[in-house]
């Protein structure tokens, strides 16, 4: 059961590009509470971050080893925060949501200022859930900022 928590339903074992198969397989599951309640899908992430934390503690005693590659509870809890600050404020479209996921990715894989910091500096289930959880916060507020640029030059991804 730890092991298909941890690994988003199995998503993290792609043999290519674990941290997008789960992030991909984490929109999806994520859409139909976005639909119910941006606020909901906001809290969840935050539960399910706690809840990672000590499951990656857990997992990390057991195993001996930091951060493995199919470990991608993390990206959900991620993606979901952007997908909830984009929710919260522009709506749901297939656009927006692909704004989330894209946002996501770039800030995860690219670890800039305090969120590589993170990734470097913290060991444990919290340094694993950590650096997402920023990659998560900044890829929404950058994506709102996107999203407002390309309103002054009248382009709405909400309709799309």
């Amino acid at each position: 059961m730890a092991i298909a928590f941890l690994s988003v339903l199995y998503s993290g074992r792609s043999p290519k590009a674990p941290g997008t198969a789960g992030s991909a397989l984490s929109v999806l599951l994520g859409l139909p509470i976005l639909l119910y309640s941006a606020q909901t899908l906001f809290l969840l992430a935050c539960l399910l971050g706690i809840i990672a934390v000590r499951e990656i503690d857990k997992w990390e005693a057991y195993s001996g080893k930091h951060d493995e590659k199919w470990i991608v509870i993390d990206e959900l809890v991620g993606v979901w925060l952007a997908m909830a600050i984009i929710g919260a404020v522009a709506g749901c479209s297939v656009s927006l949501m692909i704004l989330a996921f894209g946002t996501f990715r770039l800030f995860d894989i690219w670890k800039p200022s305090i969120i590589g910091r993170v990734d470097r500096k913290l060991k444990g289930g919290l340094g694993v859930v950590l650096d997402d959880v920023l990659a998560g916060l900044v890829a929404g507020v950058f994506s709102l900022v996107v999203l407002a640029i390309l309103s002054r030059f009248g382009v709405d991804l909400s309709l799309w």
